[in-house]
């Protein structure tokens, strides 16, 4: 079992990288990379590609295989293909969570494997909508690498509508960041967060 955490934005709406912006006692993708980390994963792959240097010296990346994507512009489908060629050929299911989207829980991805059974796709159905993490098992692998754009993922996911598990999770979907006004909203709703 893998994970993978996709760290490449390019941070446009933000105007900053938004891997390295101060969360709780440290970055905002480091927090998701120790999530990642408290999970029952065989293995944890990082994908970074704009900021790579600094978000190298800026995030904690022990025991994770880093990918880099040249093409991170292309979007997080760009990603997800450089970081299937990182992906232990035994993985039988890869979890893809979002290294901007820090209120996941290491809980919600046992969950969401512990209710997947067999299913080639299950993803996370919250309160108001269906999110992240998702899983994908091998079989659908070879489809994931062919992907293109930030929606890919979910026309994926249409496509495969009748095979898709949803797993009920408490809770509104746990807010991403992609500009300021969303990384403010998210530190109200953990002041502790706020940099010192």
């Amino acid at each position: 079992m893998a994970g993978l955490v996709l760290g490449a934005g390019s941070s446009t709406r933000l105007g900053r990288p938004k891997q390295l912006l101060p969360y709780g006692s440290g970055t905002l993708l480091g927090h998701v990379v120790e999530v990642a980390r408290a999970c029952d994963f065989d293995q944890l792959v990082v994908a970074i590609g704009a900021a790579g240097s600094a978000v190298r010296a800026g995030v904690d990346l022990t025991g994770a295989d880093v990918v880099v994507n040249d093409a991170p512009a292309e979007g997080c489908s760009s990603s997800i293909a450089a970081a299937l060629g990182a992906v232990d050929e035994r993985c039988d299911v890869l979890v893809l969570m979002l290294g901007d989207q820090p209120g996941v829980s290491a809980a919600t991805v046992a969950e969401l494997l512990a209710r997947r059974g067999r299913a080639p796709l299950a993803l996370c159905r919250y309160d108001d909508g269906r999110g992240h993490p998702i899983a994908f098992a091998r079989s659908v692998f070879g489809e994931l690498a062919a992907l293109h754009g930030d929606k890919g993922v979910w026309r994926l996911l249409e496509a495969h509508a009748d095979e898709v598990v949803e797993v009920a999770i408490p809770g509104p979907l746990p807010r991403d960041v992609d500009t300021e006004a969303d990384y403010e909203a998210l530190l109200e709703q953990a002041p502790a967060s706020r940099a010192a």
